[in-house]
């Protein structure tokens, strides 16, 4: 049921956040944008996603072809413990709105953004795209997980009720500039980052949460946002895709803070607080369907983002205090 279109108009939400802003400096400043592609980038400020009534009045004065849907209600393992419930509503309420608006706009092609947390805690590694459903998720973020679930629940309902291209990417941990860095509330690696910077600042030890021996896969915002354009403009599953690096670059937090201490050259001692949560042990995920459909993509290595400036690009880029 896709129309004839001239041009592209592309609408992202959560345009100022980590995901958004990786998608717009590779669109602008990369020169990733193509020809008859015009894009707008909405923040918070532009409407309220929980709203139904300001959505619909966004997507009226925008009038997309194409969404790109990154904005959630989102943040570390810390604040999934304090707010479930408003994780799941807040989120089942953005998503709602802005996939049914899309819909009643004749929105072509919907990419949402979900996360592998949405995936059973007791599975079988690693993880692939055919197995979102298969268990509950972790509990330590199960509002969260569920909410982000609904969205391939929805993309599949539009396909078989209405023949709407809609879809969702999954990446592993993401870092970047423009993250969100407040201890009490960011990811696991922002933290982190604070965290050594007031340390070193202070002249303290670096405390961190959880045993260190957790594992995560970590992909740059970048590379993300490389890839998000690509799912939008050439991927055509409904089924959702995972956007990782591969298995073998799985590394423990541990791994983390490293490479974080030595990016800031802290010599202080580093303390693991062993009665705070891990949240979960491992979500290993497959980039399988990925590389079959681009297998010539480089990654950037997480280890190496120190020599390249990256984590020095994260420092710049935070209001640290």
């Amino acid at each position: 049921m896709e129309k004839q279109i001239g041009t592209m108009r592309v609408l992202v939400t959560g345009g100022s956040g980590l995901v958004g802003k990786a998608i717009q400096h590779v669109v602008k400043e990369e020169g990733g944008a193509r020809e008859g592609e015009e894009w707008i980038f909405l923040s918070s400020k532009d409407a309220d996603l929980t709203n139904a009534a300001e959505t619909r009045a966004i997507f009226e004065k925008h009038r997309p072809t194409h969404v790109v849907h990154v904005a959630a209600m989102v943040g570390g393992l810390f604040r999934h413990l304090r707010q479930n419930l408003d994780f799941w509503r807040n989120n089942v309420c953005i998503n709602d709105n802005v996939l049914q608006t899309a819909h009643e706009f004749g929105v072509v092609k919907v990419v949402s953004c979900l996360s592998t947390c949405i995936f059973p805690d007791k599975t079988t590694y690693p993880i692939d795209e055919t197995m979102i459903h298969n268990g509950p998720p972790h509990e330590s973020n199960s509002g969260y997980a569920y909410a982000k679930r609904m969205v391939d629940v929805h993309n599949r309902a539009c396909w078989t009720q209405y023949g709407r291209r809609y879809t969702a990417v999954i990446p592993t941990n993401i870092f970047g500039p423009h993250d969100n860095f407040n201890i009490e509330d960011a990811h696991v690696l922002p933290a982190l980052v604070h965290k050594t910077y007031k340390a070193k600042r202070d002249g303290t030890a670096l405390e961190v949460w959880g045993s260190g021996h957790a594992l995560r896969q970590f992909i740059y915002s970048l590379d993300l946002a490389r890839l998000y354009l690509w799912v939008l403009r050439e991927y055509d599953e409904v089924e959702p895709i995972i956007l990782s690096v591969g298995q073998e670059e799985e590394i423990t937090i541990k791994d983390v803070v490293d490479a974080i201490v030595e990016a800031f050259g802290f010599t202080g001692p580093v303390i693991y607080d062993t009665s705070k949560s891990d949240g979960q042990m491992k979500k290993t995920a497959s980039n399988a369907k990925l590389r079959s459909y681009r297998p010539d993509f480089t990654f950037t290595p997480f280890q190496t983002g120190k020599h390249q400036t990256h984590l020095s690009q994260l420092k710049k880029s935070t209001v640290l205090t």
